[in-house]
């Protein structure tokens, strides 16, 4: 099977958001079986970037097929991974479909503990299921190797609260899972004798790789955290959940607002910096669609659950690319003017 095609070219960035990170899955899915698009080199952090090293991989050894079963492989052999959790749904959220984890025993039990105790006092030994999953399924060597795909991975270091990028050559099990190092949860992972934790602090998803990339001008975002919420959260358990939520985005959107600035410097100038100062921006993304997904339900790894959030950002895609697909290579389907005055935008139909 040939890996090359001669579909419009996209650079990728993918959020990160748990088994939410599902959604990502199904956008991923759509795209690769669309011939008419490429996909250049894909920039992702926690769950988009372990969605990132599977494609990858996938792809460098059997193309858009082999990355499309690389995906569902992972998908699955987390979701039979977790079958084995103490965090499991209440019998009254089985009862009545709901994959929210707020009544879960389990899942209570561990937010409270790790709110009293940190992972170096519960799990001194640093064992880490997740790390096991991601080291069986995927072979970094072909990660590194993929001339195809280049994947950039982003982690936050501890001391300094900066973003690290780790691209090409750098792609190891390791960076993914620092990448995916939340503090309460996991010890900070180690790298070169330095600390790292989840790249969502710094970089969710890291644009410049991107944005300083020749491959391609266009930028597809596939963001599953949620921007813009209806109602002031009143509980304590919504307080938190929405602060959270404003903390991994907020990086997102420092980033947008500086190529947006750059844009309008440019614009204001009358500049022609050529194919360099070319970059289109797109989002994948559906505010009114993650309203109904708790923040719990990201630890909730059940198929019947993974399955409808693919369906569902397969569902972002195929909508996605009915409405701009011609847009790809010669304009931005993201307004950024009007995202900055209301960013309930994203919640409705690209421009």
């Amino acid at each position: 099977m040939a890996k090359k095609s001669h579909g419009k070219r996209i650079n990728l960035a993918l959020q990160g958001g748990g088994s939410h990170g599902a959604l990502t899955w199904g956008v991923l899915d759509r795209l690769l079986e669309d011939d008419r698009l490429t996909i250049a080199e894909i920039s992702g952090t926690s769950a988009g970037a372990m969605n990132a090293v599977v494609l990858a991989d996938g792809f460098e050894r059997g193309g858009r097929e082999g990355a499309r079963s690389a995906l569902r492989g992972f998908w699955k052999a987390v979701s039979d991974a977790a079958r084995f959790s103490p965090i499991q749904r209440s019998p009254w959220d089985r009862a009545t479909g709901n994959y929210s984890l707020d009544l879960s025993p389990g899942y209570l039990f561990m937010e409270g503990l790790s709110r009293l105790f940190s992972p170096y006092d519960l799990n001194p030994m640093g064992v880490d299921p997740l790390r096991m999953i991601l080291e069986q399924q995927v072979d970094f060597t072909n990660v590194n190797q993929c001339r195809d795909i280049a994947v950039h991975v982003t982690a936050t270091h501890v001391r300094t609260g900066r973003a690290k990028i780790f691209s090409r050559g750098a792609v190891t099990a390791d960076a993914v899972m620092a990448s995916a190092c939340l503090p309460q949860i996991s010890r900070a992972v180690e790298i070169d004798g330095e600390d790292y934790w989840d790249g969502g602090y710094s970089g969710n998803p890291a644009l410049m790789p991107l944005v300083t990339s020749d491959a391609s001008p266009d930028i597809v975002i596939v963001q599953i955290n949620p921007v813009v919420r209806h109602e002031t959260p009143r509980s304590a358990r919504e307080i938190i959940n929405r602060v959270n939520e404003i903390s991994f985005n907020t990086s997102l959107i420092k980033e947008l607002r500086a190529i947006h600035l750059m844009q309008q410097m440019i614009d204001g100038k009358g500049l022609d910096l050529g194919p360099a100062g070319q970059t289109y921006l797109h989002l994948i993304h559906a505010d009114a669609e993650v309203q109904d997904l708790s923040a719990s339900s990201k630890s909730n790894a059940e198929w019947g659950y993974l399955s409808q959030l693919f369906e569902r950002g397969r569902g972002w895609a195929d909508a996605w690319l009915a409405r701009n697909f011609d847009a790809i290579g010669t304009r931005s389907t993201l307004d950024l003017d009007a995202w900055f005055v209301d960013p309930g935008v994203s919640a409705r139909p690209e421009a």
